[in-house]
């Protein structure tokens, strides 16, 4: 064990390197990521932090011991393997497991400076900032050891039991996830003058605590009528989404001495908007899982494969790390991200060349296949010899190439740059660019030629540029390089993985990749591959990716049948609701809203001769769908059917990242 220490600790003394050289790297390639504060720690402390999300201080709660429990067991006895941990902030920090060899701890640097350059320029990450008005940073170590502090002290504080605040954060985070993270995050502020708007009259009355007297002459009967025509407007005038924030506004406790809804205490109010200030910050993180991993891994290959990161002796190590996280069973973010953005840099180099092809006299969208000569393109594609081997033409190369770092190059030939362990140092980003160009990669070497006459007519019918070439040579020497990495910088920035899957999930990645669909089968009660469709695999991905593969839950009225109700909808888009589960979510609404919680939905029902017969038949049987509403008053749920109109609105029939068009229901 000592050894083991000792041996840990010296390949953590030779890291400082591969960081400085990672970051400079990052850069040259055009990342552009927060600063990163590198943190060495063993296996508990690893565990530890994952646990927390990242962070070294989170308030209290058990959750974090679960978590830390099931991430040991998954190391000890599932195999797997934290390598590191970074997280959202300026700078970032990042952890990484003193066990790793030095191969582990090159691909993950590499892939952390990746990951805080998504970080820093994803717009989806910038929602948070945006609604904070003290910075345009995360600040949220601080942030997160300011909300630990807070509740610590309501716990310690000994007029409030430590078992109620834990309780009531159970409560609250069984709704973290009900929030609208589509928009910046903004603090909820209670008006103290709604807070009994859906109560009724006589509970307002009991609230002013006045005497008989003063209510029989004052509130008279016409009072009365007038505010419960009043009360029978429903709120809120659109459903809102951040149901959180409905509850902290309008919300009350349940007081079971009483029987009866009451205030909020500070304290209630506080670690709500905690719980709910945090969704927020974390909301991108699972927004972005595809986009963000697929974008680190990316890099990281490059870096440790492309430009030798992992030296010889390290490759075979490295090659393992590698296939341990693409390889993984199931839907693999890792891996869909990957390759995702690889057909990304692919897409926009080829339509790049495409484009300059049919500007070349004789060359339409209809006779390309024919006109042109694959191999004498890729040839003419291909870089000089010295991009390819630096060292081996160091004094050949012009200092004054736009693709060279002239300063670079000179301490290269001087021997203060070691130019066999760092060629790209002497890069510039457009050699960077040229030098590993996709489609000039053997598994890419006929991306070009497989293109369809689709695509060749569209792109050939949005050729503005009236500019002819009058050979294939001419043409190709104005070739763009940096089209692909720029086009990857241009979706990093705006987009999100429903977003990202839904526009470049193509047919021709799916049947490239070999992806497919599976359901559950009604007809075998089993799991099934249910297609290969590519609209249907790119279907099936959007609903396991919207809303982070959760429900879409929104208040649609708080005053619900003028009674002070809470009535929650579930959009619908084609799957059902867990009833078990979603009896938990009302029975903890029930404790932020103090009164009874409704939940509406709908539901699919099969019937038994319907299932015999498509047993027969070889395929699914066909669902009736119903109208269902759940309400939880305090003491038990229950469950009713309802008329269609009462529910019909909740059916998906528009595109809206939330839920699924009409024509997406199986």
């Amino acid at each position: 064990m000592i050894d083991d220490r000792i041996e840990a600790q010296r390949i953590a003394d030779e890291l400082e390197e591969p960081v400085a050289r990672a970051g400079e790297l990052a850069r040259k390639l055009g990342l552009t990521p927060y600063p990163v504060n590198y943190w060495i720690v063993d296996y508990d402390e690893m565990n530890e932090l994952i646990a927390y999300g990242g962070f070294q201080e989170r308030y209290p709660h058990w959750r974090w011991g679960m978590a830390y429990d099931r991430q040991r067991k998954q190391s000890q006895f599932l195999g797997g393997k934290a390598f590191e941990i970074v997280n959202n902030d300026n700078p970032s920090h990042a952890f990484l497991q003193e066990s790793n060899s030095l191969a582990d701890q090159k691909a993950v640097i590499t892939h952390v400076e990746a990951h805080a350059d998504f970080f820093a320029n994803n717009e989806w990450f910038g929602l948070f900032t945006d609604g904070e008005e003290s910075s345009q940073d995360p600040a949220a170590a601080e942030m997160l050891a300011r909300h630990a502090e807070t509740i610590r002290e309501y716990m310690r504080d000994p007029e409030i039991d430590r078992n109620e605040v834990e309780q009531w954060i159970d409560h609250v985070l069984c709704l973290a996830d009900t929030i609208d993270q589509h928009r910046p995050y903004s603090p909820t502020v209670t008006d103290d003058e709604t807070d009994l708007d859906a109560a009724d009259p006589d509970e307002r009355l009991e609230e002013l605590d006045l005497s008989e007297d003063i209510t029989r002459q004052v509130f008279d009967d016409e009072w009365r009528d007038a505010q419960v025509e009043d009360e029978a407007r429903s709120f809120p005038a659109t459903p809102e989404k951040d149901v959180l924030a409905f509850l902290r506004e309008h919300g009350r406790q349940y007081d079971e001495a009483a029987g009866k809804a009451v205030e909020m205490t500070d304290w209630q109010k506080d670690v709500l908007e905690i719980v709910r200030r945090e969704a927020y910050y974390f909301a991108p993180q699972k927004m972005t899982k595809v986009l963000n991993e697929g974008w680190a891994s990316y890099w990281e290959s490059l870096m440790m494969v492309g430009e030798g990161f992992a030296s010889a002796e390290e490759f075979v190590t490295y090659a393992d790390h590698m296939s341990k996280v693409l390889g993984s069973g199931g839907l693999n973010p890792y891996k869909l991200g990957f390759e995702l953005w690889q057909h990304v840099e692919n897409l926009a180099n080829r339509r790049e060349v495409v484009e300059r092809l049919l500007r070349v006299e004789g060359i339409t969208w209809r006779n390309f296949q024919e006109a042109v000569d694959f191999e004498a393109v890729q040839s003419a594609l291909a870089p000089p010899a010295w991009i390819e081997d630096v060292p081996g033409h160091l004094g050949e190369i012009d200092p004054d190439d736009p693709r060279i770092d002239a300063d670079a190059l000179e301490r290269a030939r001087n021997g203060d740059l070691d130019v066999e362990a760092y060629p790209w140092a002497v890069f510039s980003y457009e050699g960077l660019v040229r030098r590993h160009y996709s489609l000039l990669e053997p598994q890419n070497r006929g991306f070009l030629s497989r293109i369809g006459q689709p695509q060749l007519e569209r792109i050939s019918r949005y050729l503005f540029d009236d500019s002819r070439y009058d050979s294939v040579e001419a043409a190709l020497s104005d070739v763009d390089y940096a089209r692909g990495w720029d086009r990857m910088r241009e979706i990093r920035q705006s987009h999100n993985d429903v977003t990202f899957i839904d526009e470049f999930l193509t047919d021709e990645f799916v049947e490239e990749n070999d992806y497919f669909a599976y359901e559950h089968s009604q007809q075998t009660d089993d799991f099934r591959v249910s297609s290969t469709d590519p609209g249907d695999v790119k279907r099936k991905l959007l609903l396991q990716f919207t809303n982070f593969g959760k429900p879409t839950v929104v208040v649609e009225d708080g005053n619900y049948d003028n009674a002070g109700e809470l009535l929650l909808a579930h959009r619908y888009n084609g799957i059902v609701l867990d009833i078990e589960q979603a009896t938990d979510v009302l029975e903890r609404a029930f404790e932020l809203w103090g009164r009874p919680v409704n939940l509406l939905t709908i539901d699919k029902e099969y019937d038994d001769s319907e299932i015999e017969v498509a047993r027969r038949q070889d395929r699914e049987p066909e669902p009736i769908e119903v109208g269902r509403r759940l309400r939880y008053d305090g003491q038990e749920v229950t469950v009713d059917e309802v008329p269609w109109e009462m529910v019909e609105h909740l059916a998906a029939t528009d595109v809206d990242y939330d839920t699924t068009p009409e024509e997406w229901l199986d």
